[in-house]
């Protein structure tokens, strides 16, 4: 019984040491995801109307024109 006993112990020593220095290399560990990469800023265009920069993504396109808006699209640009 004591060398089954001693046996066991040595097992689960080994197994701790293995644990304890393996690193966790084999399995990704969880809590902490990837960084994800910044994404790509958006760019900021100045109005033809008025000068205002703005998100293209919140402007107007037409003509080859950025405008701040509807409004000033339909008047054009700037003289």
């Amino acid at each position: 019984m004591g060398k089954i006993l001693l046996f066991l112990l040595g097992i689960l020593a080994i197994w701790l040491l293995r644990r304890k220095f393996d690193g966790g290399a084999s399995r990704p560990r969880r809590g902490n995801p990837a960084p994800q990469p910044p994404a790509e800023p958006e760019r900021i265009t100045a109005c033809a109307q008025c000068g205002l920069h703005v998100p293209e993504s919140e402007g107007v396109m037409e003509g080859g024109h950025f405008y701040c808006s509807d409004a000033h699209r339909q008047l054009g640009p700037r003289a």
